[in-house]
């Protein structure tokens, strides 16, 4: 497939009329709904686990109460 420039891409949908640049928009986002459609979905659960790290060693107690306390100015 060939190299193309965006910015001359641009340049030529700028170009186009209103009723082809609205035709061009509705195909271009049929064309992106098919390609995401076509992705697995993800679960939140996922994330379980991740950056347990960050957290380690740190008291919950003390991290809500320095929270909290910044909220007041």
């Amino acid at each position: 497939m060939p190299e193309v420039n965006y910015a001359h891409l641009i340049a030529e949908i700028k170009s186009l009329n209103l009723s082809d640049q609205l035709r061009l928009l509705e195909e271009m986002a049929a064309l992106i709904r098919t390609r995401t459609s076509r992705t697995q979905s993800r679960s939140i659960l996922e994330l379980q686990g991740k950056g347990k790290d960050i957290w380690k060693g740190l008291s919950v107690k003390k991290y809500i109460n320095e929270e909290r306390s910044s909220w007041n100015g």
